[in-house]
């Protein structure tokens, strides 16, 4: 109960302060109406509910099979089962992110179906199956983590000049993010956490825990821009669907949207719940006490995740839609871009990821890396991300590559001179700082925007946001990791900086 109390309470300090912006924005410029407000209400309270089970969930669950599967694999000693499981495992937990499944479908419903939903979800999930299994051979084979990453954006950047359309690098972008959500990432960090431990050297051991979601997630980008230099769609232009924000209806939206979101959180957990039943009679062998732990935390992170994406959709999204419309319609540009920056800056604390990445920070280096100071750096990058996402919609003539060929270069440079336990942090942090809220409600919130303002195309303009939330944080964190190197000179964290 002392655990439980203690996550409401963090959950409660993370929704919280979104809530009280829309709130003063209900009060002064953007007024919602009656039962937009009460869905707002209604969601938020839901979404506490459903975040502080799901994050119990993860804890007793969904985190503890990836750390057994991560030590198996990793006991095995076999380059060609570690490979294999790593493909397959990827393709698993990523075909089954309801984060993925969101985007994809917000892509299939502007493009008119042009760029389907499953044909989207399918190619990320190969790439997030094929880059999990390269990250595990990383770790195995002690392959610098800034040398693959190096080589994985130069690729990246590669495929990019030869996109058959410059749509295709928001969606990219925005698939890398959204497929390392709040059910992909603990399962992908305990993986990495369950091999690294196994080596004998500590200081290896603490760099490899980090570094695998970023990986994994520039598998995403890869997968998408591979797929465009095949798919010649020609020129696209995308439609918002705005009759879900202008309903008056308050319970109809919940209703609707939680059967659906149900079954996607039972897709989510089934394969990664039957995987864990087939390694317990073959390999992990728990006690009983233990095994019936881990089902009840998978029953936990069902419920919880099924509340809090139902909360997220039928509440906060559409809310997200309309504050973004309205705002962008009153033709104030500072006004905007100040406003996207606040929500950015509120809007990092309430990912579940974040929470779980943190926490793993602090125990896997005993708190020398103080969680609070990772929040706050991804706080500030994420605002920045979403200021300069609403500077692109309001000025034309700035593009998304603008913001992300400069940014990932920088994060590359830093990549050289930062403490490497740190770039393995700010890669990861990237990958997390876009999931559920961000998904939803800040993209929401851009595409509401660029619908409300002229010139601007919802499709090319509106997607980009989760690109450039999964990229600022790489620079905040590894600069973060600079100041923790020149004010301290602890063993192992920075003596190979």
């Amino acid at each position: 109960m002392n655990v439980l109390l203690d996550k409401f309470k963090e959950v409660i300090y993370s929704i919280l302060p979104i809530t009280v912006i829309v709130l003063i924005l209900n009060f002064t410029f953007v007024p919602l109406g009656l039962p937009m407000l009460i869905r707002l209400l209604a969601g938020a309270f839901i979404i506490i509910i459903g975040l502080t089970i799901f994050l119990m969930g993860v804890d007793l669950g969904v985190t503890p099979v990836g750390k057994l599967m991560g030590s198996s694999l990793a006991k095995s000693n076999k380059v060609s089962i570690i490979a294999i499981a790593g493909l397959l495992l990827g393709f698993i937990v990523s075909i089954a992110e309801p984060d993925l499944q969101i985007l994809a479908g917000q892509v299939d419903a502007v493009t008119a179906g042009v760029i389907s939903k499953w044909l989207l979800v399918v190619v990320v999930s190969a790439g997030i199956g094929l880059l999990l299994a390269t990250g595990l051979l990383r770790i195995l084979f002690n392959i610098p983590l800034y040398k693959t990453l190096m080589v994985l954006y130069i690729i990246i950047f590669v495929l990019a000049l030869f996109s058959s359309s410059p749509i295709f690098l928001g969606i990219a972008f925005d698939a890398s993010g959204a497929t390392t959500g709040a059910l992909t990432v603990p399962f992908v960090m305990a993986l990495a956490l369950g091999i690294s431990v196994m080596k004998k050297d500590s200081k290896a051991s603490e760099k490899d825990s980090f570094g695998l979601v970023g990986i994994v997630s520039a598998g995403a980008i890869i997968a998408v821009l591979f797929m465009s230099t095949f798919v010649r769609k020609g020129e696209l232009s995308g439609i918002l669907e705005k009759s879900s924000y202008q309903t008056d209806s308050i319970l109809a939206p919940f209703m609707n949207k939680l059967p659906v979101v149900a079954l996607e959180s039972a897709v989510a957990l089934l394969p990664l719940l039957v995987i864990f039943i087939i390694f317990q009679k073959i390999s992990f062998k728990l006690k009983k006490r233990h095994f019936v732990d881990v089902m009840k935390g998978f029953i936990y992170a069902f419920i919880g995740l099924t509340l809090f994406l139902t909360g997220v959709n039928a509440g906060f999204m559409d809310v997200g839609k309309l504050v973004g419309y309205k705002i962008s319609a009153f033709g104030n540009a500072p006004l905007l871009i100040a406003i996207g920056f606040a929500l950015g800056l509120v809007t990092i604390l309430a990912e579940p990821a974040v929470h779980v990445l943190t926490h793993q920070i602090e125990d896997v280096t005993s708190g020398y890396v103080n969680r609070k100071l990772v929040m706050l750096a991804l706080a500030i990058g994420v605002g920045a991300a979403v200021a300069l996402s609403m500077l692109r919609i309001v000025v034309p003539g700035v593009k998304l590559w603008h913001y992300l060929l400069p940014g990932y270069v920088i994060s590359i440079i830093l990549s050289f001179y930062t403490p490497k336990l740190f770039v393995g942090i700010a890669f990861d942090s990237g990958g997390v700082a876009s999931g559920p809220m961000t998904a939803t409600f800040i993209l929401a919130f851009a595409q509401g925007a660029a619908d409300a303002v002229t010139g601007a195309d919802v499709l090319v303009d509106g997607f980009g946001m989760i690109a450039m939330v999964a990229m600022t944080p790489l620079i905040a964190l590894q600069t973060l990791g600079l100041i923790y190197k020149t004010r301290s000179r602890k063993g192992g964290l920075t003596k190979d900086g």
